[in-house]
């Protein structure tokens, strides 16, 4: 017993004597920091002011780029090419020709035919001066009026084969590269060229059933392509599918876009934001003043502090959406808040800074923030976890 009493207090002695020597060594840590803090010189940050700004919300899905008509020109029937009329790449219109087939056999045929047909005209002519005084038959009449208009049908006939050995454009466009040569043999349905309208153009792309009240007819959509990665091209939904893809469970849609200058190319692919036809304010920042632990999103607030000096606080927020180089901020912070806009890496919680602009004058910047029209907020885009689902 008097053992077991010895060695309790020997332990709570020991644990005394440790306690107090942590809590010392912790304690002189601490002053060396606050000492190390206070020889430090402020650290120059650059700071943004938090302000509600317009902000469209919008729809983003991804889709590809399809010709409004768009056909690989192709030859009814078979023959020799004799003469091509067009260059590769090249503008043409409806009716332009592309393609003639050597057609002096069905030439003179029609010729033939032509001929064939003057006479029967002749001969019905003279049997109708003739009916009427009783000089030929009712039947003869009949039957010359019968030939000349076999021989007109003929003839119709003739001309109908020998016009598709003219191949022509079906519609405005911009051909393709050619696929067949001068005295090469083509047989029927060999493609010739392909013919695409490139303005307007059409983008398919489809979203979740649940976002069926988000793609109306007529709403205002806005898409980016890889090739221009800085540019945003604008449009209209032009029509929305009428059922759903029992599959996917997402609705199809597709949209018109302006394309003056053929910029955009069936095939692309495209990255499309369905826009909400109401602008909202809401709060945003630069993406980079936004940082990241385990705790979650926080940025790093410019206060003062008890003996006045302008210090980081790391503050907790949570983000939202987002639209180009700017977050959302949806809890955390209000409007007037000022916020280090870069280089929270090199900044600790309280530590002493300078607020800079971009000239190093000592004076606060705030951020560059999204235009407030309607022209601007179209150029814009953002993306909800919800609408990448």
């Amino acid at each position: 017993m008097k053992t077991t009493l010895r060695m309790i207090v020997v332990i709570v002695l020991l644990a005394i004597v440790l306690g107090g020597i942590f809590g010392w060594k912790y304690w002189q840590m601490q002053q060396m920091g606050q000492q190390m803090a206070q020889a430090q010189p402020p650290a120059p940050v650059e700071v943004v002011e938090l302000e509600a700004q317009p902000w469209r919300p919008a729809l983003k899905s991804v889709g590809s780029l399809r010709a409004i008509n768009g056909v690989a020109v192709s030859n009814e029937v078979a023959g020799v090419v004799s003469k091509i009329a067009f260059e590769s790449g090249q503008r043409v219109s409806r009716g332009d020709v592309l393609i003639q087939l050597e057609d002096s056999v069905d030439q003179a045929a029609l010729a033939a035919l032509q001929a064939q047909a003057r006479l029967a005209n002749e001969t019905f002519r003279r049997y109708s001066d003739l009916l009427p005084r009783k000089a030929i038959s009712q039947s003869q009449y009949d039957e010359a009026r019968a030939n000349y208009q076999a021989a007109r049908a003929d003839v119709a006939q003739q001309q109908a084969q020998l016009n598709k050995k003219t191949i022509r454009a079906p519609f405005d466009g911009v051909v393709g590269l050619r696929q067949v040569d001068i005295g090469e043999y083509i047989a029927v349905g060999t493609p010739i060229v392909d013919l695409n309208m490139l303005d307007p153009i059409y983008v398919d792309y489809s979203v979740p059933e649940k976002q069926l009240d988000r793609v109306q007819a007529s709403r205002e959509v806005e898409v980016h392509v890889a090739a221009f990665p800085d540019r945003a091209f604008t449009g209209k939904i032009e029509a929305v599918a009428p059922a759903v893809n029992e599959s996917s469970r997402t609705l199809a849609v597709r949209a018109t876009l302006d394309n003056p200058e053929n910029r955009l190319r069936p095939g692309m692919f495209a990255d499309v934001r369905t826009l909400a036809p109401d602008t909202q304010r809401v709060l945003t920042l630069p993406r980079t003043a936004l940082a990241f632990n385990t705790y979650g999103d926080y940025v790093f607030r410019v206060v003062e502090n008890d003996q006045g000096q302008t210090v980081a606080q790391r503050t907790q927020v949570t983000a939202g959406r987002v639209r180009g180089d700017q977050v959302e901020i949806v809890k955390g912070l209000e409007v007037g808040a000022r916020v280090v806009a870069a280089g929270q890496l090199r900044l600790r919680d309280g530590q002493a800074i300078k607020p800079v602009d971009q000239d190093g004058d000592g004076k606060s910047a705030t951020a560059a923030q999204p235009g407030g029209d309607s022209s601007g907020e179209a150029a814009s885009s953002e993306t909800t976890p919800e609408a990448q689902g």
